[in-house]
């Protein structure tokens, strides 16, 4: 009686999944039936926060300073116009980071070592049984007094090379994250492009100075000290290019 539920319990699940493949493959086909002639039509415009898996952005943010109002002056305090300095400084602020990298490295390298060693030991008084040890061991004692002899032959020939070549020229925002007790401020900045089924990733982080920052808020890649880097990829031709995890392990 188990057997015959279990069995007609995994049979209807197998239906409904196979007319749960169906069915949307069959909108899919209807889906591209009806773009025949015309190509696949924009969506509309809709609210983001509306949408169902919408998350807040929780980012580092500088301390609320309190608002002093000066009802007879031309100036506000904390107001980014006019002559105030643009380069970012605070805890949110963004800056653009600029990446030129273009590293050609060749490295090569030859060892070559030969180590001969010999060591003998003797006995030179052995309460003068030192003369009749090659009478009691005939065949493993040659000369008197001499016990043991090691000999040893070491040879080692490497030969190495390594040649990389990088470039990478790209600009992505930064946020100020940290800010530390000297004034340099701790950057970091990410990008993530989805075309079809890749995803591009870039991740920089790194220290920079306040005066580094150029007046159009920018900074190169030369002048963030401990600069991290990742860029590449995840989806189907990413993982055609790597090898199984058999292979890795």
């Amino acid at each position: 009686m188990n057997s015959n539920i279990t069995l007609k319990h995994i049979i209807t699940k197998g239906t409904v999944l196979t007319l749960g493949v169906a069915f949307l493959a069959g909108c899919n086909a209807m889906s591209r039936l009806s773009e025949v002639g015309d190509g696949p039509e924009l969506t509309t415009i809709e609210s983001p926060v509306a949408a169902e898996n919408y998350q807040p952005v929780i980012m580092p943010m500088p301390a609320p300073q309190a608002v002093v109002e000066n009802p007879n002056s031309l100036w506000r305090s904390g107001a980014k116009a006019f002559f105030k300095d643009h380069r970012a400084k605070e805890v949110g602020d963004i800056l653009t980071v600029k990446l030129e990298l273009n590293d050609n490295a060749t490295l090569s390298n030859r060892t070559e070592r030969d180590r001969a060693d010999t060591e003998d030991a003797d006995v030179t008084d052995l309460l003068g049984f030192e003369d009749r040890l090659g009478e009691i061991f005939p065949e493993t004692i040659d000369a008197p007094g001499t016990i043991t002899s090691f000999g040893s032959a070491h040879s080692t020939d490497g030969d190495g090379a390594i040649t990389r070549s990088e470039a990478v020229n790209l600009e992505l925002a930064a946020v100020v994250t940290q800010i530390l007790p000297n004034g340099n401020l701790v950057v970091m900045g990410r990008q993530e492009v989805k075309v079809n089924q890749e995803l591009r990733e870039l991740m920089v982080t790194g220290v920079v100075r306040t005066s580094d920052i150029d007046t159009d808020n920018t900074i190169e890649h030369t002048k963030i000290a401990e600069m991290r880097v990742a860029y590449g990829g995840r989806g189907t031709l990413s993982e055609l290019q790597q090898p199984r995890w058999g292979m890795q392990v």
